[in-house]
């Protein structure tokens, strides 16, 4: 981590408070799964209250689409091939996909 600008290095006990999480950390997943179910909520889906890992979405046209989450895996059942393209792409957007 570096020091702020304006931080002096020699003020005696003062540090610096990290305001999110690093990889490794206990709370790495917490916080990528909270990340990761923001970005699904923006494009639409809900998130299911019997399983929080389970997000749905229902399309106009009568297709539906469910994204399942599991550690760091994702699996995506769909009817409509545009939107499974959509949904992939946006996943890109905001996470590193191997």
């Amino acid at each position: 981590m570096n020091i702020p600008a304006g931080f002096e290095r020699n003020t005696g006990n003062k540090m610096c408070k990290l305001k999110k999480a690093i990889y490794g950390l206990k709370q790495f997943p917490r916080a990528w799964f909270g990340r990761f179910a923001k970005v699904m909520k923006e494009s639409g889906y809900k998130q299911c209250q019997g399983d929080h890992t389970l997000f749905i979405k229902h399309l106009i046209v009568g297709g539906v689409t469910a994204l399942l989450v599991y550690v760091d895996d994702i699996i995506v059942i769909e009817n409509d091939e545009r939107e499974k393209h959509e949904v992939k792409q946006r996943l890109a957007t905001e996470f590193e996909i191997k």
